[in-house]
Parts: structure tokens; C-alpha cells; sequence
């Protein structure tokens, strides 16, 4: 079973394209599932300020089975997904430096997991 998401739309409907990049995303982080539980949620808000461009500010909150709620720092552009790419990166980012810093015991040596 891989890992699941729930996501909010926050000030607009959302959309197909939307959801499917989505997914996409979430697949990159099927790799370091043994790090999450089995959920993360992603909020996307659309933010409406007079006189300037449309832009969407994105939050991704990932739950890890060691830490509990890792909220990865907002992403804001104008455009949806390019912002959620944004997000996921992050993501991606954080997970392998909690992945590399699993495979060291306490005295920098290398741990064997089987």
C-alpha cells in the first residue's frame, strides 16, 4: 500500500491537471515511505491581492513515522503547480537528509539494517 494524500483547495475549485501532477509528485516520495507514515496533506490557496497577478500558495505537511508532523516551508507562485513542484522538491530535499542521517549510528559509523 503506498502513501496517501488529502488535498484542500483553498479560494478556487482545484482541477484535473492539478490532481494529476499530484500524484505525480507523491510518487516521488514513495521512496522514503518507511521514514512517513501513510499520509501527507497538501494545501493549495489561491491568494487574491488587489492590483496584482493571481498567485497560490502551497503547503505540503508530511508525517513522519519518527517526528510526527514535518511541515515543509510554504511555496508561493503564479502558478499552481509550478509551486507544488516547488513544494515537493523541498520535500524531496528534507527526506534524504533525514534518510542519510538514518544510516549513521551515533559514532558516524555506518549502520547495517538487517
Amino acid at each position: 500500500m503506498g502513501l496517501g494524500m488529502q488535498i484542500v483547495y483553498m479560494g478556487f475549485a482545484g482541477s484535473a491537471a492539478i490532481e494529476a501532477e499530484a500524484g505525480v509528485q507523491l510518487l516521488r516520495l514513495e521512496r522514503f515511505s518507511g521514514l512517513l507514515l501513510k499520509s501527507c496533506h497538501l494545501a493549495i490557496e489561491s491568494l487574491h491581492a488587489v492590483g496584482q497577478r493571481q498567485a497560490y500558495d502551497v503547503r505540503l505537511d508530511l508525517f513522519s513515522a519518527s517526528d510526527g508532523l514535518k511541515p515543509i516551508p510554504h511555496c508561493t507562485g503564479e502558478d499552481p503547480i509550478a509551486a507544488m513542484r516547488e513544494a515537493f522538491d523541498a520535500a524531496e530535499h528534507e527526506l534524504k537528509l533525514a534518510d542519510a542521517s538514518n544510516h549513521y549510528s551515533a559514532d558516524g559509523r555506518t549502520r547495517r539494517d538487517h
